[in-house]
């Protein structure tokens, strides 16, 4: 399940505190930086689209994130980034997000378009990908993040 983020559930993860009752998946979701840096991005990314950032919670407990990771582009055209906490992958959480996250531009008329990028090495990234219906559209190479593969699907 996806519950919009709040800049209150921003601040509770990066203070290490659980948002509005639930609780944390054991070793937490991301680095406080990593949160902050998020916190910033849907702060940056709300001045002009929302929702922009939603926490992935199952049975109560909050697993993860995904959000825009830019504003939107091209008019109808969202990217998305999304992770998991360490202590919970592999059991198909991110697939479900991504599925939600989909299902929630579909339903949302100034989107028409959705893209990721993953890592090249990142087969369980790009499995998610595929298993919703992503197709790789092209390879890019970023300063900060190596070799990238980039993804998307038609909503």
């Amino acid at each position: 399940m996806l519950i919009e983020a709040t800049d209150a559930h921003f601040a509770a993860l990066i203070a290490g505190q659980s948002p509005e009752g639930l609780t944390v998946a054991e070793g937490g979701i991301e680095t406080p930086e990593v949160l902050a840096m998020l916190r910033g991005l849907s702060a940056e990314v709300g001045e002009s689209f929302e929702p922009n950032a939603w926490l992935i919670v199952e049975g109560g407990e909050v697993v993860g994130l995904t959000s825009l990771v830019r504003t939107p582009y091209v008019g109808d055209t969202v990217m998305i980034g999304y992770g998991v906490a360490a202590s919970r992958r592999r059991r198909g959480i991110a697939t479900r997000a991504v599925a939600e996250v989909l299902a929630w531009a579909r339903a949302d008329f100034r989107v028409s378009t959705v893209t990721a990028e993953t890592a090249v090495d990142n087969a369980a990234s790009q499995r998610v990908l595929e298993a919703n219906g992503f197709e790789r559209s092209g390879e890019r190479t970023d300063e900060e993040d190596g070799a990238l593969f980039c993804w998307r699907a038609g909503v």
